[in-house]
């Protein structure tokens, strides 16, 4: 998969995974599995703090709702320590000090 994401054993980073899912019933399948690795999101962005174990486990279960011809799907690597910035009425996200993972 790469170095890109190359984590510590049990070691969280922060991921973005954004879809474009043409097909309705495709669109909920991936909906419903991204809910349970989501920390946050909206519509078809989801903010995930995933082990390297389950973002295989994401990716290899994406691979096999999406159809590779007609959907997108994006994943992308993002620092958890930054400071986010919002614009208009957004509310900045708040992290709990810890998460349930189960």
């Amino acid at each position: 998969m790469g170095d890109w994401f190359t984590l510590e054993e049990n070691m969280r980073r922060l991921f973005v995974i954004a879809y474009d899912i043409s097909e309705p019933r495709r669109l909920q399948r991936v909906q419903q599995m991204l809910k349970g690795y989501s920390t946050g999101g909206q519509k078809s962005v989801y903010e995930c703090f995933l082990t390297e174990a389950e973002l295989r486990s994401v990716l290899r279960r994406l691979q096999e709702l999406i159809n590779m011809a007609e959907d997108r799907v994006h994943v992308f690597v993002l620092d958890g320590r930054t400071t986010p910035h919002t614009l208009g009425i957004a509310v900045k996200p708040w992290n709990p000090s810890y998460f349930y993972v189960g």
